[in-house]
């Protein structure tokens, strides 16, 4: 047809696919304007309403208000200005979306109370300066006070989440439940109990490195023992408990004491806690490390290995 042609709203309607009934209610809100109108008050659309309805109905789908839409069709607005704003507009729509999925997830698999899942939705929605005071709080009671320099300065540095801005559900999930933990006082105390127990142990002034704490020690001795399937209970397990103990009296300058299984079983049991690496766990996948070697088998083998020669 040539540019004179006029449509009726039918015609229209049969040309977009768009109802009667929504072609009107566009046309009065001046969207798609007649025109012309016969003697008889009926609208006539001209050909170029074909394709600001198709337009329309593209903007509509991709959830646009209708004010935006007029300004877009009547050129007040670019089809890339409206893009960016709306695409930023559905990004925190969608982190929004994210932070719930992931709090009701969550909740479906712990069964919390109505309290719980209070906390659960107030920790996955903070801030990231509340987030950060929240962390600074955790750390400052785990390192506060103990005046290591640097050594400490890099270990808070290790223990810090850093929950990126698009987070993926999981990362949420993490979240929410490292949270929970860093505000747990007994979690707390028993974070504090072995830095206190390590600081305790580090030469004061001296520029030399500490000596691997008894939990790194533990790991490279005892790793290879449980890989090779040693039993603590084991004769081949002796070798190992005592090379264990004799670098914990070494590193802790009592080589002669007279009851070293027991100075390293206090220590052992004290870091034996699983929650330590439940937050390590955590945190990995919050900051998108590696997974760290969960320590906890390694700590419950050595701990029951000093258990049994302590008693013979």
């Amino acid at each position: 047809m040539d540019g004179g042609t006029l449509y009726s709203i039918g015609e229209l309607a049969q040309r977009t696919g768009l109802t009667v009934k929504t072609i009107r209610f566009y046309s009065d809100r001046g969207i798609v304007a007649p025109a012309d109108r016969t003697h008889a008050g009926y609208r006539r659309y001209a050909p170029d309403a074909v394709a600001r309805l198709a337009l329309v109905r593209t903007l509509r789908g991709l959830g646009l208000g209708l004010d935006v839409i007029r300004r877009v069709v009547d050129q007040e607005l670019t089809l890339s200005e409206v893009a960016a704003e709306h695409a930023a507009a559905l990004d925190v729509e969608i982190s929004i979306l994210r932070l719930r999925r992931a709090v009701l997830t969550a909740a479906a698999q712990r069964e919390p109370t109505p309290e719980e899942m209070e906390l659960m939705h107030q920790l996955a929605t903070l801030s990231e300066a509340e987030r950060r005071r929240l962390i600074d709080d955790f750390l400052d009671t785990v390192f506060g006070g103990l005046h290591t320099g640097s050594l400490y300065a890099a270990a808070r540095r290790s223990m810090t989440p850093e929950l990126p801005d698009n987070p993926t559900d999981q990362q949420v999930r993490a979240w929410v439940e490292l949270a929970e933990l860093t505000l747990d006082p007994d979690f707390r105390a028993s974070v504090r109990r072995l830095t206190e127990d390590h600081a305790a142990h580090l030469p004061v002034g001296s520029p030399t490195p500490p000596r691997p704490d008894t939990i790194a020690v533990a790991r490279d001795l005892v790793g290879p023992a449980v890989a090779c399937g040693i039993t603590p209970d084991s004769p081949q397990a002796d070798p190992v408990v005592a090379a264990l103990t004799a670098h914990c009296a070494q590193a802790h300058g009592c080589p002669d004491d007279a009851e070293p299984h027991c100075r390293l079983l206090d220590r052992l049991e004290a870091a034996s806690d699983p929650r330590r690496d439940q937050y390590f766990q955590l945190l990995a996948l919050i900051n998108d490390w590696p997974a760290p070697e969960r320590l906890a088998p390694l700590i419950d083998w050595s701990v029951t290995a000093l258990r049994i020669r302590a008693a013979r």
